[in-house]
């Protein structure tokens, strides 16, 4: 079975506070980005192990430690399935704040579910991936979501400002750890929840829908925030970093304002 693994932008990201156990409330709206996507192959095999092998990007990862592996190792815990041939032609890039890796765990339950014939619930599909990361619940919809706690919790959203219009990417050459980003985070709640921000037109986005981990990932990491400037400077109705980063992106109007930036990123979808 192969499955495109796509990823994902977010729209606002607030970081409302810490929680007892580690890990942070948040309040943000993540979007799927069809266009640019990792495929994974998964294949079952003789045994109960996982065989993986990765192709395109480099990952800097030994492969017992990618996620798919541990997909398989979580749904074997859970279900006593049987090994399963993993092959990953990875495409999206990593310390980018695209959910690249959530995906493809993700697709990797999704797949065992349909080879093995467990017929799980979309929420028991939901439960077990929320296990994998704080965003790889979302790719079990990957639709529009508002999601909170920690990522998990999700509820469907509509923004309609945002049919037909083109998205651009861009990827600095740096990266940033999810580590990184939350140690120079300030949690607070706003006046006005995100749903409610989200309410009025693209053009009023940039004043008041935020992503809290600009701050400090833009201080340590400037050309990241210039790119960011770039995009709004060349016409982008609202630019943000996406997730923890360091990808940023751009909203436009059309594709030809869009395709004016291609000196600049290959990464052009329709949203």
């Amino acid at each position: 079975m192969k499955i495109n693994a796509n990823c994902k932008i977010n729209i606002g990201l607030d970081v409302l506070r810490k929680r007892e156990d580690g890990y942070h409330d948040l309040s943000t709206v993540m979007i799927p980005v069809c266009g640019l996507h990792d495929v994974v192959e998964v294949e079952p095999i003789e045994g109960d192990k996982a065989e993986f092998l990765s192709l395109g990007l480099k990952i800097d990862c030994a492969d017992e430690d990618n996620i798919c592996v541990k997909a398989h190792r979580l749904m074997q815990e859970r279900y006593k399935i049987g090994g399963v041939r993993i092959t990953l032609d990875k495409r999206v890039p990593f310390g980018a704040g695209l959910g690249g890796g959530s995906a493809d765990g993700t697709v990797v339950i999704l797949a065992i579910n349909e080879i093995f014939n467990l017929a799980l619930s979309e929420q028991e599909l939901i439960d077990i991936a929320a296990q994998l990361g704080s965003d790889t619940a979302f790719f079990v919809r990957n639709s529009p979501q508002l999601c909170e706690g920690r990522g998990e919790v999700m509820t469907p959203i509509a923004l309609p400002q945002l049919e037909g219009k083109w998205i651009v990417l861009i990827k600095p050459d740096e990266g940033v750890s999810t580590r990184e980003a939350y140690a120079g985070v300030k949690p607070a709640v706003p006046e006005l929840s995100l749903t409610e921000r989200l309410k009025a037109p693209i053009s009023e986005w940039q004043q008041s829908i935020k992503n809290d981990f600009e701050r400090s990932v833009f201080a340590a990491h400037p050309i990241i925030g210039e790119f960011k400037q770039m995009l709004l400077d060349r016409g982008a109705l609202y630019a943000a970093m996406s997730g923890s980063g360091s990808t940023v992106f751009g909203i436009f109007e059309s594709r030809e304002a869009a395709e004016k930036l291609s000196d600049t990123t290959p990464y052009i979808y329709k949203m």
